[in-house]
């Protein structure tokens, strides 16, 4: 059971970004990645991920779906008429890694985890002053608290994307968002599942050939209780003051899962 602590969240705070590896020097050397999973969304479709959260409440019916397999791509569109269950907020998600109708990809204590994908930013999809989740790691199960979420939030006018770790609020990284909007940005996110100090993460972005940001961070809590999931979309407040909410949309393509062993 998680404790009071990880139950409620508090206010932002920065991190210093240090190196991890996860592993011991002579571990880490021999250990290898495999690919657990590759789904396509030519092929499997909504079928890739173990639950679909489109539209809840039903409170837009004329715009579904709001997320479906266009191509090579999943496409989360969202609307300023949008609500979720929580009537403040709106939410287009996608959670978990499914390889098979019923196979899922569990990510427990302990484990070391690796998620890569592209994902396609319009300029229409804007940070705001309160959240705006791209990704996120939860607990599954109603009301949990995340474990990590990215998020496209403004910072003193200026628009980002940032990394941050839910549980001690750290700020892994961020980087500003502008140069990133209408193109492709390739996402390479890394973490270690552990309790208390055991865990770590490492994020980056590359645009083309240029690394963006490269931030990491070890000693830190990735765990609440259960497993870890991995959920996709748009999860935002309503709660903007800059009058940055848009009907948009937002892409992903090539994901990717790959497990340290």
């Amino acid at each position: 059971m998680s404790t009071p602590r990880r139950a409620v969240l508090g206010a932002a705070l920065g991190g210093a970004a240090v190196a991890v590896t996860g592993l011991p020097a002579t571990a880490a050397h021999a250990a290898s990645w495999q690919l657990k999973w590759s789904p396509s969304a030519r092929t499997d479709g909504l079928g890739a991920f173990e639950t679909v959260e489109d539209d809840r409440a039903h409170s837009h019916p004329a715009g579904h779906p709001h997320i479906h397999a266009t191509g090579d791509n999943w496409r989360f569109d969202i609307h300023t008429v949008d609500r979720d269950t929580s009537t403040d907020r709106q939410r287009q998600e996608v959670t978990g890694l499914r390889t098979g109708a019923d196979s899922l990809l569990k990510w427990t204590e302990g484990q070391t985890w690796r998620l890569t994908y592209s994902m396609y930013i319009p300029s229409t999809l804007k940070a705001t002053t309160t959240f705006t989740h791209i990704m996120q790691l939860k607990q599954p199960g109603t009301g949990t608290s995340p474990i990590a979420v990215q998020s496209l939030r403004r910072v003193d006018g200026v628009q980002t994307i940032e990394l941050r770790l839910a549980i001690d609020d750290i700020l892994v990284g961020r980087t500003n968002l502008d140069p990133l909007h209408d193109k492709w940005t390739d996402v390479n996110f890394q973490i270690k599942v552990g309790n208390g100090s055991a865990g770590s993460v490492r994020w980056i972005l590359k645009s083309g050939s240029t690394t963006v940001i490269d931030k990491s961070r070890s000693g830190v809590d990735t765990f609440l209780a259960d497993r870890v999931r991995p959920k996709w979309g748009i999860y935002r407040s309503l709660g903007d003051t800059s009058g940055s909410l848009q009907n948009t949309y937002l892409l992903l393509t090539n994901l990717r899962g790959y497990q340290l062993a």
